[in-house]
């Protein structure tokens, strides 16, 4: 009987923890109570070691991420800034509540002075990536969630070794859990060279200091600080469609050149500090760019270290703002309560409101997650379509003719709260035009899922999609 107490006494005071610590997520202090009802000790050793997120981000910002550069960077990166007016914004100044949150995102400035590319697919942009990199003089900062050691990992390697032999500093990040696969010998060889090598959170390292639920999911290129690239794509031959399974990998990147690019190298030092201890101060890293471009940007990063979600924010209110359409593609839809309420409410007051998803997903768990969304979000007025052509990995969201998004960050809890992520806002109407080309070439692509089709899945579909919900906050 005193064994019975014992264990029921443990159990409420593991169930009292998961509470305390996880108010201010609902959903994943479900998910955790799921998981514990169903495995009481492994359940409370898994949260222990993965999802203390109020010791995370302690830790995290005792490891100093919260780096301000030396100020002479700081004038260079906010430079042209400075007098943005309303021909500048275009359609942004008729929203001010939405310009308000945005301008008051920390550490996300508006920049005007700059040259947008969008390069759509890995065709186009590893090309574009590896000639600008050959043409590097002083410095290359790469970082990604995931490099492979296989034809195209080799083709980057080689360009960073022989950059690296002929005098330029280069210096490298992938994630510990992304690139887990990663042989030692690419990177070794890649330290041989001259090339520094940082890995973001090593899983054994991360999991026994309660890390390893945080990943550094960004993907950025800088070439000499003056050129910069962002988005879905990470290194490797399955973005080229070497994946048998997913075939064609449809993605979605940007070439910038201007003061957008002075945020990128901003974010890569942050992110430098963090995995190296090392703060890079030297003014060479932030030069005059001497660009005339006029392209507004502007770039909002986001992780556990901060104290808003900024980009999750910066989704909701264009959601809540818009007025004719919301266009979203994304590999992985488990949106939160807050974005859930807004697309059904924007759809249910007329608006627009269209998602392209993957039709062959790379996770099946995730896939019956996001498919537990569709059928209420539907009946509001929501329209889903699946991308018959291959896999879609871009992470894109346009808003009227105002603002479109493209960057790291997927439409998941994961990249809301848990990930470190990237996203390029763009105000221009030309950029805009040309990501709305691409999503309808997509849309041509993809099968549209009608709710009556949808509503006659089977019981079995449906339990799947209902125990993958309860546990998506953790995916």
């Amino acid at each position: 009987m005193i064994w019975l107490v014992v264990a029921l006494l443990l159990f409420i005071f593991q169930i009292i923890t998961i509470l305390f610590h996880e108010f201010r997520y609902p959903s994943k202090t479900v998910a955790w109570l799921v998981i514990l009802f169903v495995f009481p000790i492994i359940g409370f050793v898994m949260y222990y070691f993965l999802a203390k997120e109020y010791r995370q981000r302690k830790i995290v910002r005792r490891r100093g991420l919260r780096y301000i550069p030396d100020p002479r960077h700081e004038s260079r990166r906010y430079a042209a800034s400075a007098g943005l007016d309303e021909s500048a914004m275009d359609g942004l100044w008729k929203e001010p509540r939405l310009y308000a949150l945005l301008n008051n995102i920390p550490s996300a400035s508006f920049t005007k002075q700059n040259e947008v590319r969008v390069l759509t697919d890995a065709e186009v942009a590893y090309p574009a990536m590896l000639e600008a990199m050959e043409r590097a003089r002083e410095t290359i900062h790469f970082e990604f969630y995931t490099i492979r050691h296989d034809e195209t990992g080799k083709k980057f390697q080689q360009v960073l070794i022989r950059k690296a032999a002929d005098g330029v500093k280069v210096r490298c990040i992938f994630d510990g859990v992304g690139s887990y696969k990663l042989d030692n010998r690419f990177v070794s060889e890649l330290q041989q060279a001259g090339v520094e090598v940082c890995i973001f959170l090593p899983p054994l390292i991360a999991f026994f200091d309660k890390r390893m639920n945080y990943r550094n999911h960004r993907k950025i290129v800088v070439v000499d600080g003056i050129r910069g690239y962002i988005g879905g794509l990470n290194i490797g031959d399955e973005y080229l469609g070497g994946d048998p399974k997913l075939g064609f990998w449809r993605d979605t990147h940007l070439e910038l050149v201007g003061d957008a690019v002075y945020s990128l190298q901003y974010t890569f030092i942050q992110d430098w500090l963090f995995v190296s201890g090392e703060q890079l101060t030297d003014a060479a890293l932030f030069p005059e760019h001497h660009n005339t471009g006029n392209k507004r940007v502007q770039m909002i990063s986001s992780g556990p270290d901060a104290h808003w979600d900024a980009i999750l924010e910066m989704y909701f209110g264009a959601i809540t703002t818009a007025k004719k359409r919301i266009f979203i593609a994304t590999p992985y839809f488990v949106p939160d309560p807050s974005i859930s309420m807004g697309l059904k409410t924007a759809a249910i007051s007329g608006v627009d409101v269209r998602i392209i998803y993957p039709a062959r997903p790379d996770s099946k768990l995730v896939n019956y997650a996001s498919l537990s969304y569709f059928e209420e979000l539907m009946q509001a007025g929501v329209r889903f379509y699946s991308y018959q052509k291959g896999f879609i990995h871009s992470k894109v969201l346009i808003m009227d003719d105002i603002l479109a998004s493209v960057g790291t960050a997927n439409m998941d809890m994961r990249s809301f709260f848990s990930n470190f992520e990237l996203n390029a806002v763009l105000y221009d109407k030309e950029t805009i035009q040309r990501l709305e080309a691409d999503f309808l070439q997509d849309l041509k692509n993809s099968k549209e899922l009608k709710l009556e089709t949808f509503q006659q899945r089977s019981r079995l579909q449906k339990g799947k999609e209902v125990a993958a919900r309860l546990l998506s906050p953790l995916f």
